[in-house]
């Protein structure tokens, strides 16, 4: 992600005034959590487009009375590349096939399906590509746990069936991941979660802190809107409708402890620490007036047959 492609546009109406409802979802609970999930769905989908994994779209978590996401623009159309909510996950990778592909040629897109490339110099993750083939999805869903499995086969060599998993716990909830190789080629890609945090709808500003396990520093301009200091990040203002900050952080090492955040709306009192069983291989963040994003990475390499399985967990706590 590049700041340039970033959009802080909020539009004139709030997000209040969208209507979701057309869009299949589905809610799971438990005593302490309530969940919203939009589901895949090539016709009628919430998220339609190119650049995010469809499972797992999660539009709003609601702990002890207070809501920890939602929709964060006042404007949607489900085949624009960022119009979606919750801890949505995708690939800044192009996706297995791109670079060895010709326009008109396929690539795969996990989470997604069987891409067609357009007549490009590089792959453009704001761009919504013809999608050829969708592949199949398959949804279970029990009180408290939806489960969702993608199998994708194309004809360059490269298949996958990918799996994922949102269990709820008393205070949060484990998103499970395992990526099975079913092709001939190996499957090297990144994997990251935007997040979009909106805890109880408080803009962006100087009621949040996020905070990390490591000393954090980056080489990027803050412009003014953030202090990167004693393993925290500050806002120094509150962010205003077209203000955005983009700052890549450094400072973490190898060890599975280094990927863990927190968030913290000192206002409310409602936080989330979030930690993934793999070592990052990226770290960002971004925020702009309605939603704030610490982005995290990880680097998958499966061999034919093989496969990956890898777990995020989201604890809710109120101070």
């Amino acid at each position: 992600m590049t700041a340039a492609g970033l959009s802080a546009s909020l539009g004139s109406c709030s997000p209040d005034e969208l209507d979701f409802s057309q869009y299949p979802s589905v809610e799971i609970s438990n005593e302490e959590v309530k969940m919203k999930i939009y589901l895949p769905d090539a016709e009628k989908g919430l998220y339609r487009a190119t650049r995010f994994d469809w499972s797992g779209v999660i539009g709003s978590v609601q702990y002890k009375g207070h809501e920890y996401f939602g929709y964060w623009k006042s404007t949607h159309d489900p085949m624009f590349h960022e119009d979606l909510a919750g801890p949505v996950e995708g690939f800044i990778e192009p996706g297995p096939g791109y670079a060895e592909a010709e326009a008109g040629e396929k690539f795969i897109r996990i989470g997604v399906g069987v891409i067609e490339k357009a007549d490009e110099e590089e792959y453009n993750w704001k761009e919504t590509y013809k999608i050829v083939d969708h592949g199949e999805w398959k949804i279970d869903q029990g009180k408290d746990w939806i489960t969702f499995a993608h199998e994708v086969q194309c004809d360059n060599g490269y298949a996958y069936v990918y799996e994922k998993s949102i269990k709820l716990k008393g205070d949060g909830f484990v998103i499970g991941h395992t990526l099975k190789n079913t092709g001939t080629k190996v499957i090297e890609t990144d994997q990251f979660n935007h997040n979009f945090f909106m805890i109880d709808g408080e803009r962006s500003g100087t009621a949040f802190k996020i905070s990390f396990p490591y000393e954090i520093a980056s080489s990027d301009d803050p412009k003014g809107m953030v202090e990167i200091k004693d393993k925290k990040i500050s806002f120094l203002k509150d962010l205003v409708d077209d203000e955005f900050v983009f700052v890549a952080l450094n400072g973490y090492g190898d060890a599975v402890e280094d990927h863990q955040v927190t968030v913290l709306n000192q206002s409310s009192g409602a936080g989330v620490t979030f930690k993934v069983d793999k070592p990052l291989h990226r770290m960002v963040f971004w925020a702009c007036a309605t939603t704030l994003s610490p982005e995290n990475f990880i680097w998958l390499s499966v061999e034919p047959g093989a496969q990956e399985a890898w777990n995020s967990e989201y604890t809710l706590f109120v101070k």
